[in-house]
């Protein structure tokens, strides 16, 4: 089964994420390819998907809900997995608290007629150049933390599930 696991990234971290997924599924015998969603242009030559975003202001960057938005009448007849990338692992206190209440936010920024097996929230990459000045201060202001939050055991076993549905048919 070909899968397309699409990436929008505005740093480089949810495309390793995908890349990650794509390397997954291809180690449990699936043909998997990470691709930036924006060079697709072929959907019907993929008979899954597993589609992620950077979340920006609690939406996924707009190449990312474009693709999902032209492509509804192939990703509405086929197996749809959706992840988001984002910073909660960055955050501590109530703002981590706050992350799981902004999940719905992102996937009703969607278009309402996307269906999918599964959504997850991964954490990120946040470095200091990502933010202007004000933003860094913010951020520090909050709790936050600059660093690699990516948790590549989560990464994996949610790959590894896609994977058994996928062979499962």
């Amino acid at each position: 089964m070909d899968t397309l696991v699409g990436y929008a990234s505005a740093h480089g971290s949810t495309r390793e994420i995908a890349e990650r997924l794509a390397a997954k599924l291809n180690e449990a015998g699936l043909k998997a390819e990470a691709r930036d969603m924006a060079t697709v242009d072929d959907t019907d030559a993929y008979h899954a998907f597993v589609l992620g975003s950077a979340v920006h202001r609690q939406t996924w960057l707009d190449a990312a809900k474009d693709f999902v938005g032209d492509n509804l009448d192939v990703l509405g007849h086929r197996p749809v997995w959706i992840f988001s990338v984002g910073m909660p692992g960055a955050l501590r206190g109530p703002w981590k608290r706050m992350t799981e209440k902004g999940i719905p936010v992102i996937v009703e920024s969607l278009p309402r007629d996307l269906l999918c097996r599964d959504h997850r929230l991964f954490s990120g990459v946040v470095g200091k150049d990502q933010l202007p000045v004000t933003g860094r201060i913010l951020f520090r202001l909050m709790g936050g933390r600059f660093g690699d939050y990516r948790d590549w055991d989560a990464i994996n076993d949610w790959a590894s599930g896609i994977a058994r549905e996928l062979a499962r048919g």
